[in-house]
């Protein structure tokens, strides 16, 4: 694969600059071959690195574009290969003919993501890097910019590889004594002091792996369940926080009959808001097929957000507490008291028998009333730290099952030590361990695992 000349499109459709990558052995020499240099005494091959040259590129006599062609050689570009950027005109039709010219003298279309993975076959970066290029491409908020960046300036790479090497150490002390298993008065692993190694690893590890609940919030989104009675409101407050009309509002109860699921950045949070159907008692198939998603999305959810109609609050409480508190056990419960607009002396208070962490809110969600409170209450029940640049956070399902089995032979070491178990058996536990955290990295991981990854990047990164 690394022996072809790849191009294709880097930017949005629509700018007023379009740019087209070109990497691989014959980059600079394709380039040159549609790309004529102002300045008549020189070719676009003596340029120097890192330097941007204007010209004109021909088809033939005929000129497409005036452009800036930047030029980068090997080992020193993005994909470690030599690589030139076309800075042209963004016209569609100009950025095309580019490309049909390219690919008429011997480059060939880009896969998705191949140039990314074209830098992590060449040691420009490691897989985990690689993958926080998507990741920082798609970032919505700040939040998820710095997961990103931290993980592509290599934070999370740093503290797998002091782990590996602690391992390493921990292992090559166990085999050095098997090497010498004929003389039993030999010790050279500690095994007091490999017992805490070991427990320091398991510490490091499982605060990674428990890191991916705030990591998978932060780049997904905090899962907010909007449950309740029909008609409660829960559709007008659902495009009330999304600011548009994502769900159909009707006065006829049973309306919304499946899951409506959208994100809003809400104070720097990205939070997934999902409308579910009204809960109530039904004959119809399909509205109670709905009823039944309706709870299996509030198992999901981390803030339930229950819309109460207020001219009937007390009914509909004594109705449902039965079904929602205990599917609510450990999660952020907000009493949602709509339709404040119709009613006088509104109680809006929390019963007794209801947990102690329960929040409530009066609100109008028709006439927008105390939108910004409920708002303020979501960034509060987050409970989501400041992320800065420097956190290790785990965001990725692939690395979060990694650590999760790394976790499990670190574990089966501990248990190793505390029983004395033969050293073979531990020093193949530490192997295993060393496996998956070297997996995150992508020092052992399969030509199919790599397709799978990059395939989801967009084409031109």
């Amino acid at each position: 694969m690394n022996q072809d000349t790849i191009c294709a499109i880097a930017t949005a459709q629509g700018g007023a600059i379009g740019c087209i990558r070109v990497s691989g052995p014959e980059a600079i020499e394709i380039t040159s071959c549609i790309f004529t240099p102002a300045a008549t005494n020189r070719e676009l091959g003596d340029s120097k690195p890192y330097t941007l040259t204007f010209g004109r590129i021909y088809d033939g006599s005929e000129v497409i574009d005036e452009v800036l062609v930047s030029l980068f050689r090997a080992p020193h570009s993005y994909t470690g290969e030599n690589s030139t950027e076309i800075t042209c005109h963004g016209s569609a039709y100009i950025l095309q003919k580019v490309l049909q010219l390219l690919i008429k003298n011997g480059c060939r279309m880009a896969a998705p993501g191949e140039y990314t993975q074209r830098a992590f076959l060449n040691g420009k970066m490691d897989l985990s890097q690689a993958e926080a290029v998507a990741d920082l491409i798609a970032s919505s908020s700040a939040a998820t910019h710095r997961l990103a960046m931290s993980q592509m300036r290599g934070g999370f790479s740093k503290e797998l590889a002091t782990l590996r090497d602690q391992l390493l150490h921990f292992t090559s002390l166990i085999e050095l004594e098997l090497d010498f298993s004929d003389h039993e008065e030999l010790e050279f692993a500690d095994r007091s002091e490999l017992c805490q190694l070991a427990n320091n690893i398991e510490k490091v590890i499982a605060r990674l792996v428990n890191s991916f609940n705030v990591g998978n919030a932060i780049k997904n989104g905090v899962p907010v369940a909007i449950i309740g009675e029909t008609n409660a409101g829960k559709s007008t407050l659902l495009n009330v926080l999304l600011n548009e009309d994502k769900a159909i509002v009707s006065d006829i109860h049973g309306t919304t009959r499946d899951i409506i699921e959208d994100t809003v950045n809400i104070g720097g949070i990205t939070f997934r808001f999902i409308d579910t159907a009204g809960i109530r008692e039904t004959s119809d198939t399909i509205e109670s097929l709905g009823i039944e998603r309706t709870f299996q999305k509030l198992d999901q959810a981390e803030i339930v957000l229950w819309m109460i109609d207020a001219t009937n609050a007390q009914a509909q409480i004594t109705q449902l507490a039965g079904q929602l508190l205990p599917r609510c056990e450990g999660k952020q419960l907000i009493l949602v008291y709509n339709k404040a607009d119709l009613v006088d002396n509104i109680q809006n208070s929390i019963p007794d028998n209801f947990p102690d962490n329960v929040q409530s809110i009066t609100l109008s969600a028709k006439k927008r009333e105390h939108i910004e409170e409920l708002q303020r209450m979501l960034i509060t029940s987050a409970h989501l730290p400041t992320i800065t640049q420097n956190d290790v956070i785990v965001t990725n399902v692939r690395h979060y099952e990694a650590l999760n089995n790394a976790l499990e032979a670190i574990h089966r070491v501990q248990e190793g030590l505390t029983n004395n178990i033969s050293g073979d058996f531990i020093s193949q536990d530490i192997r295993e361990c060393i496996f998956h955290l070297s997996d995150i990295a992508g020092e052992v991981t399969n030509d199919m695992i790599l397709q799978n990854i990059f395939q989801h990047f967009c084409i031109g990164k």
